[in-house]
């Protein structure tokens, strides 16, 4: 009998047109999902870089707009290709004071569902609670992922990167000077 999950990733496969060996399973974009998280928890950021197209973006839209569109709104982080590079390379560096020393964080990741393609790209949507521990307190940021995914080769890659924010509003939190 087929479950529930299976039947909407069967109904992705064919609203999308492509093929059941087209869209990769939900465990093989779990276990993309879950070494990105692994490599973010342990600021393993150039090897987290690795998991990403040349062209990547990465965004996370006002927590008022969450719909927005970088291009029109002003977003809380709204990076290309070259700004990740670059906000990796100060992370790793002693210019980021407000990094040093490193937060402590714990990602959690659940409900991850392919949900269907775009041309070349995989639609993958998951939510996500991530906690960070620093200087004795606790924030945790809680939300989803929209991710566009590409297969280089036998390779999944992350060409799109969206983290949704559920909270209200960044306060206490204030900022976010690591990658959600």
């Amino acid at each position: 009998m087929e479950s529930t999950h299976d039947r909407t990733e069967a109904e992705a496969r064919k609203e999308s047109g492509m093929s059941s060996t087209d869209l990769p399973s939900r465990q093989e974009v779990e276990d993309l999902l879950y070494k990105e998280a692994a490599l973010l928890d342990e600021w393993r950021l150039d090897e987290w870089l690795e998991l990403l197209t040349e062209d990547a973006v990465y965004e996370i839209p006002p927590t008022d707009v969450p719909e927005g569109d970088s291009r029109n709104t002003l977003f809380i982080i709204a990076d290309d290709a070259v700004r990740i590079r670059s906000r990796v390379k100060q992370l790793l560096g002693k210019a980021a004071w407000s990094e040093n020393p490193r937060s402590r964080t714990r990602r959690m990741i659940a409900n991850v569902r392919v949900v269907g393609a775009d041309d070349d790209k995989i639609l993958v949507t998951a939510n996500f609670a991530v906690h960070r521990m620093r200087y004795e307190s606790v924030d945790t940021y809680i939300g989803h992922y929209d991710y566009k995914l590409v297969r280089l080769g036998n390779d999944l890659k992350i060409r799109e990167r969206r983290a949704i924010l559920d909270n209200e509003a960044l306060r206490p939190h204030g900022k976010i000077s690591f990658i959600l």
